[in-house]
């Protein structure tokens, strides 16, 4: 099990309804300014969408400003496309681990060879390591925030590195894909890609906009030769009229945003704080995203997980991310009635299986 959000193989084909804790989505759910605008993309449907996507590309450089441009910008079919298409072009790149899946599946299948800089025992960026691993590689994958733990790059400290990168050529993969939850304002690196070519920042509707389905994300960068190497390898009319629908309402959705944040942040203190009531809880780590990294004492990831399971509860066991065992599980912050669901059964799990 590599991703969140498998609902179907504990749930769907067994006929059972799963409340999912799982998948960072944003609880408010799909935004009602595409609900308005569906009829749009069913009347484009018999048309092929522009093979440049000019109009989408305008649409995500108005909603980024710091200077992006149409032409800084590459689509995807979600942003698993776009990682796939900028680690694959590296020849050794450094991934900073525990991390998303995909970038280290990605470079097994693409890549000459694979380094890792770990984070370190506070779950946070070795600054220092990656400096040094990059002297040996061409490229370095990192995630502000990050998954599973929700940590952030402190953009000071992650300066020496920005600069020795673009002074050696070597490339900075950003995944931003929950970037737009932080509450903390300047976090992400769009204001710095205009100047730095080696940057290449990857965003996706699919957590802040709540658009798994849709599959839609984007690369920005001000390299455009690297973009171009991109496209290439693209197939053509990756987009579909109802993601070009997407882009157009709800990168303009200003209340959706605003409430976004607010709630998320309003509901993610809430449910922290009950968390720490529980006495097989040992850990949970300071987040910046919508979700939560947890760590437990005197019960297995995989034997909780089968007891949430049983009260039709999914959440994500964390096993599989290098650099954490079994004792991790992540969880995502969703609205008060199903984290109370949670903490309840959490409650529950106390009593009935003596932990």
């Amino acid at each position: 099990m590599d991703h969140g959000g498998d609902i179907y193989t504990e749930g769907k084909f067994k006929g059972i309804s799963l409340l999912d804790f799982s998948s960072n989505i944003n609880f408010l759910g799909i935004p009602e300014s595409f609900i308005k605008n569906i009829n749009k993309a069913v009347e484009n449907m018999v048309c092929y969408p522009d093979l440049k996507y000019r109009q989408s590309k305008l649409h995500i450089a108005h909603y980024l400003k710091q200077g992006v441009k149409a032409e800084n910008i590459i689509l995807g079919n979600g942003a698993a496309e776009i990682i796939n298409l900028a680690v694959r072009v590296l020849k050794k790149p450094c991934i900073v681990v525990p991390s998303f899946s995909e970038y280290e599946s990605t470079a097994k299948t693409y890549c000459e060879e694979l380094i890792f800089s770990y984070l370190n025992e506070e779950f946070d960026y070795n600054y220092q390591d990656i400096f040094e691993k990059l002297k040996e590689c061409d490229g370095l994958v990192i995630a502000n925030p990050n998954n599973p733990n929700g940590g952030i790059v402190d953009k000071k400290l992650f300066q020496k590195i920005l600069d020795y990168c673009e002074e050696h050529k070597k490339k900075i993969i950003v995944d931003e894909a929950f970037v737009e939850f932080v509450n903390i304002e300047n976090q992400s690196f769009i204001d710095l890609c205009m100047k730095y070519k080696c940057l290449f920042i990857i965003r996706a509707f699919t957590k802040f906009f709540a658009m798994p389905g849709i599959r839609l994300g984007y690369g920005i960068s001000s390299d455009s030769e690297f973009l171009e190497k991109l496209i290439k390898l693209q197939i053509p009319w990756n987009i579909n009229c109802f993601a070009e629908a997407a882009i157009e309402s709800v990168l303009k959705d200003e209340e959706y945003i605003s409430v976004s944040k607010e709630m998320h942040e309003k509901e993610k203190e809430y449910f922290v704080q009950r968390l720490k009531k529980f006495s097989f809880i040992d850990n949970i780590y300071e987040s910046h995203a919508n979700f939560v990294l947890i760590n437990l004492k005197n019960i297995s990831g995989e034997g909780f997980y089968s007891y949430c399971i049983s009260k039709h509860m999914l959440i994500r066991r964390c096993s599989n991310f290098r650099g954490l065992d079994d004792s991790f599980i992540r969880l995502a912050v969703k609205n008060r009635s199903d984290n109370n669901r949670l903490l309840e059964i959490f409650g529950q799990s106390e009593r009935e299986i003596n932990i």
